[in-house]
């Protein structure tokens, strides 16, 4: 369970990663606005992980929940 929990939160790490620098790359420097995307780059994967029919990382995912029941 702990590699598929590490391999969420990179996967999500990733995403707002990847926003903030996009924003980076086309000239906005603003530390504020960085940090927004960045936050809002969490936004998608984390509607992902709380979705009940998400088979990957959500919380439909069998082998995370009720482990050993």
């Amino acid at each position: 369970m702990k590699e598929q929990l590490t391999a969420a939160g990179l996967s999500y790490l990733r995403h707002a990663v990847t926003c903030a620098a996009v924003l980076y790359m086309s000239g906005i420097t603003d530390p504020k606005i960085l940090a927004n995307a960045f936050i809002a780059g969490l936004v998608g994967p984390l509607l992902k992980a709380i979705a009940p029919n998400e088979k990957q990382f959500g919380i439909g995912n069998k082998s995370t929940t009720n482990k050993g029941k």
